[in-house]
């Protein structure tokens, strides 16, 4: 009996030692396996969020498997700030030239990888139910309403905004009027819940939202240059493949497709 159990017990030894180096054998396999994994951090405007959220980060994801795209938005303005303090990011993409020329003069984008990708339009939106008789941009002189607008201090559709309103004449009428928001984000939110009458955003804006609709479009002369959206790489990126990668998806036919559907107009 005393053999026997002897016996039983070496056994069991034998088959822990075995699930031991087993679990341990998995585990650095594992840990090789997931060695190569990339991570790009992406830093881009509010306005994109919706079409790399829902499409173009799913989309590159399955064709490098590898590497995930981890996205970061708010208003231009605002992501140039925490790059400058020191946000890890790899890639930016702007919704106005102004701050990517500012990080490019301070070293931290490399220059070389910057490029023009897509542009959009400005158009004056407001609830989808509003029966207002304004349907220009002149017309928010006269309206009693509130109007929301990016801040221009920080938000390009703001600045946008602001240039198209005072080059057409009506810059100085609608100051008292204003509702400043800290993305083109929350003054499409601002219009979709009612609290603003009127807003000025991005045509891909508007369509990303049912509950207001655009009545307006700014005249092409009231901004000085078209609204371009460039995007670079920063210089010290950590992942540089991974995101030399995904700006090169982003030039592919399927990418600007996908862009074209959300509203974008492709730059090539």
């Amino acid at each position: 009996m005393e053999s026997r159990n002897k016996i039983i017990i070496g056994v069991i030894i034998i088959i822990v030692v075995i699930c031991i180096g087993y679990a341990a054998f998995s585990g650095a396999f594992s840990g090789s396996a997931n060695s190569n994994d990339q991570t790009v951090d992406l830093a881009a405007a509010a306005s994109l969020k919706n079409v790399y959220d829902d499409k173009l980060i799913p989309m590159f994801e399955e064709k490098y498997p590898g590497i995930t795209v981890k996205g970061t938005y708010a208003s231009s303005g605002d992501l140039q700030t925490q790059i400058e303090n020191g946000l890890e990011t790899d890639v930016f993409m702007s919704a106005s030239n102004k701050q990517m020329n500012a990080l490019a003069e301070k070293g931290i984008i490399d220059n070389s990888t910057v490029k023009k990708s897509v542009q959009n339009k400005l158009v004056l939106i407001v609830p989808s139910d509003s029966t207002t008789n304004v349907t220009s941009f002149e017309g928010l002189k006269d309206v009693n309403g509130t109007i929301a607008i990016g801040d221009p201090e920080s938000v390009p559709a703001g600045q946008y905004a602001k240039e198209s309103l005072t080059n057409l004449g009506v810059w100085d009428s609608v100051q008292s009027k204003l509702s400043l928001g800290t993305s083109v984000t929350a003054v499409l939110n601002q219009v979709a819940d009612g609290s603003a009458e009127y807003g000025i955003v991005y045509t891909t804006d508007a369509k990303s939202n049912d509950k207001v609709k655009v009545i307006a479009e700014a005249p092409e002369d009231s901004l000085d240059k078209p609204i371009v959206y460039p995007i670079g790489m920063i210089k010290n990126a950590k992942d540089a493949d991974g995101a030399q990668k995904f700006m090169e998806f982003l030039q592919s036919k399927e990418a600007q497709d996908v862009l074209r559907d959300y509203g974008f107009t492709v730059v090539n």
